[in-house]
């Protein structure tokens, strides 16, 4: 069996929430199987998700602030700050994404969305005519576990949520597919706070289950001669410290 490298970016501010035993399942479970497994814990890295002028070394415009020419710059010059291309440099070194968040208000927590704005930059993870079937990600995989407070039965067709598949649409299509990734069906652990201790543990194993069967997929690198950046020279990290 190959050995992946896979990324889990966890957002979730509680150690002791069902997103964190979700996390420590699912690595434990893949680094037994030989796989490598780096983690970007959101709240306990203090990540800002708020994007800025913070987010480059140098301005293409110091006049006026346009976020998606500034990002192309950076990617062009390997400007990003520290924070930002630490993570780009896990992302491009991932074989797997993994995000794992609770449900709020209907999508992710503001932190994971605003690491998807500052990580997953134009010119890094996206550029003018590489999105989806031809994505720059094409030929990596990703997954997410969500957990919720709702019950299956309200995330239904008929339930009051509508169904998951359209709540966790923004994520899966609009982020992941995206990029290239092909994504696996979303893990949900419905009202993880509520079910038996029993039904937790059948979700942990089930998840750790899922993530190895992903690991054992095929994947494919991504491609330097389609990627505006050559991910594998340290050129394109001169900021990641």
């Amino acid at each position: 069996m190959d050995r992946r490298s896979v990324l889990i970016v966890l957002a979730n501010p509680e150690p002791t929430s069902f997103c964190h035993a979700l996390t420590h399942a699912g690595r434990t479970a893949l680094e037994a199987a030989g796989h490598e497994v780096m983690l970007s814990d959101l709240y306990a890295m203090g990540f800002n998700p708020v994007a800025g002028r913070h987010d480059f070394d140098g301005a293409a415009d110091p006049e006026r602030f346009h976020y998606q020419s500034e990002q192309a710059r950076a990617a062009r010059l390997g400007a990003f700050s520290a924070e930002i291309a630490g993570e780009q440099r896990k992302v491009a070194a991932a074989d797997i994404l993994v995000l794992v968040f609770p449900l709020w208000w209907g999508g992710a927590p503001a932190i994971l969305k605003g690491w998807f704005e500052r990580v997953l930059a134009y010119g890094f993870a996206y550029v003018d005519g590489y999105r989806f079937d031809t994505g720059l990600f094409r030929g990596r995989r990703a997954v997410f576990a969500v957990t919720t407070g709702g019950t299956p039965a309200r995330f239904s067709e008929e339930g009051v949520y509508g169904p998951i598949e359209d709540v966790l649409m923004p994520v899966r299509r609009l982020g992941l597919e995206y990029m290239g990734y092909e994504v696996s069906e979303p893990f949900v652990a419905y009202a993880a706070p509520r079910v038996a201790p029993e039904v937790r543990g059948d979700y942990l194993a089930a998840f750790a289950a899922r993530l190895v069967e992903v690991a054992a997929l095929p994947v494919a690198p991504v491609r330097s001669d389609t990627h505006p950046l050559d991910l594998s020279s340290d050129a394109a990290w001169t900021r990641a410290g």
